[in-house]
Formats: C-alpha cells, structure tokens, sequence
C-alpha cells in the first residue's frame, strides 16, 4: 500500500523531534556521570547493532564493497565522528537551544563548499538566503547581555561546518549502497573511532548508573535508529527539498524541550536570531535542490 503524503510528512517530522531532543538527552546523561566519548561509543555502538538486525532480518545486510570502505571510513570514522563530538562537546558550554540553532547554519555552508568544489557561483537568491542566516548568526551572538560561552559557540560552529563538510562529501561520492545500510555502516565506523581514540586516551567510563543507561537509550533509539528510519521513509514519499524543510522543526523541538526539561528558555533576542536562521536555511533549500542525502543526518 503506497504512503500518503500527510505520513511522509508525519514521519519527517518525527525524525527532527528525535534529532531535536538529541541535545537535551545529552544534558541528561552528563547529569549521570556520563562523558561525551562514552555516551557517543554507547550512541553509535548501540545504533549500528539496531540498524544491523533490522537489515539482517530484511534481508539487505551485506559488507561493503570496494571503494565504499574508503568512503565509509571517512564518512563514519572521520566526519560523522567529529561532528558528533564537536556538536556534543557544544552542549557542555552552551544550552542545547543555542547548539541546535547554531548547527543550523550548516545549509549555507553546504551551499557555499559545494559552490567552491563545483567551482559555480551561486545564484543571487543563494547568496541572499546565506546573509540573512549570518544576519540571523550575529542577532543571536550579539543581542545585549547576551553571557554566551565563547567555547561553546565556536563548538558548535564547527559542528556546522563539519557536518556541511559530510553532506557535500557523502553527495559527491555516492555509490550504491542503499541509505539504511550507509547509516548502519557509518554509524559503525563512527563507533569504532570512539572506541579506539577512547581506549588509546583512557577516556572511556564505566561503572555507568541506570539514569546513564536511560539517556544513552533515548540518545541510540529513539534520537539515532528511529529518527534515521523516520526521514528516509518519509523522504521516500514528499521528496528530499519537502524533507529538508520539515526538518528545520529540528532546533525548533531543541528549543522547547530545553525551556520545559531543563528550564533554560531562549531570550526574544535569540529567538528572533533563530527565525532568521531557519528562514534563511529554508530560502536556500527552496532556491535550490540540495545535495542527496544517502548519508544519515545528525
């Protein structure tokens, strides 16, 4: 039976509320003791054995061919890892609100480093889409008595600018493997780089409490397997541009669930900063097709 479109976009929707709650979940388990390299090995060791059963039983679990270790190497184990731990590390300095709206100005950084590998210029409405995000940027860094970390910003703006970096990357090297198994696979990878790095530096904790073991769930399932599973299926049936823009509900649920979990409201000026952000990443999404995205979102 075919999916009616209001599903797939249910489904989308679904999917930025888990990567919304992400942060925040996150905020949880460094509560219970829990450190970023941890709670990422646990994220990703936890997501690739899910993502893994469900392919086994569907049968679709196969070993990467070729060229697609290479770039599942890089995808996974460099970009996706750096990333998660940029965009975690944020979330120590600054409130999982002002990460997530941050982070989000990863579309015009796509649009400026695919216009930079491609060697193009991009369209005026492109280029008009990128300075209202950074309008949006410098309203959310400098409103008056703003006290933001400078740590965590910078943080989570190499978040962006990395996950651009894995987008445009991951789009440029497509191959055929299907998007559920590169998520598994990438998520592997990403696990792996944990655990090697973490081994290798003793950064790894154990002796994890049952509230550590409850945001490490929230954080695996239904923030990683649930809401990778949830934007593919609803991107098969509304198109990869109708997805992209539901997904901007994303920092939006970040948002309200900081001000109603963990008490930490954004100010009218930060909130304005992030209308700007958001709207600006939606003008570029609608001025232009973006790149694919066979590679699993944050």
């Amino acid at each position: 039976m075919t999916m009616s479109v209001g599903r797939g976009r249910v489904l989308v929707v679904c999917s930025a509320a888990g990567f919304g709650l992400m942060p925040v979940l996150a905020r949880y388990a460094y509560a219970a003791g829990l450190n970023v390299p941890t709670l990422l090995l646990w994220r990703f060791g936890l997501a690739a054995a899910l993502l893994f059963g469900y392919l086994a039983l569907a049968g679709r679990l196969r070993l990467p061919a070729g060229r697609e270790w290479g770039r599942l190497l890089l995808l996974g184990g460099v970009l996706y890892a750096l990333q998660a731990m940029l965009y975690f590390s944020a979330v120590r300095f600054v409130s999982p609100a002002l990460a997530a709206l941050l982070l989000y100005l990863y579309p015009a950084l796509v649009l400026l480093l695919h216009a930079a590998l491609s060697r193009t210029r991009p369209a005026p409405r492109q280029l008009a889409a990128v300075g209202v995000s950074l309008a949006g940027l410098a309203v959310v860094l400098g409103y008056p008595g703003g006290g933001v970390r400078l740590a965590g910003v910078l943080l989570a703006l190499a978040a962006g600018g990395v996950y651009a970096a894995y987008i445009v990357l991951g789009d440029r090297t497509a191959g055929t493997m299907p998007p559920l198994l590169t998520a598994g696979w990438v998520a592997a990878f990403a696990a792996a780089a944990f655990g090697v790095t973490g081994a290798a530096t003793g950064s790894l904790h154990g002796g994890i409490t049952a509230a550590g073991w409850g945001a490490i769930a929230g954080v695996a399932v239904f923030s990683t397997v649930v809401a990778i599973g949830c934007f593919f299926a609803g991107m098969a049936v509304i198109g990869p541009t109708g997805a992209a823009i539901l997904s901007m509900v994303e920092p939006v649920v970040s948002v309200v669930a900081a001000a109603v979990l963990l008490s930490e409201a954004v100010t009218g000026w930060q909130a304005a900063g992030g209308a700007l952000v958001l709207a600006g990443a939606a003008w570029g999404v609608l001025a232009d097709r973006p790149p694919r995205r066979d590679t699993p979102p944050t």
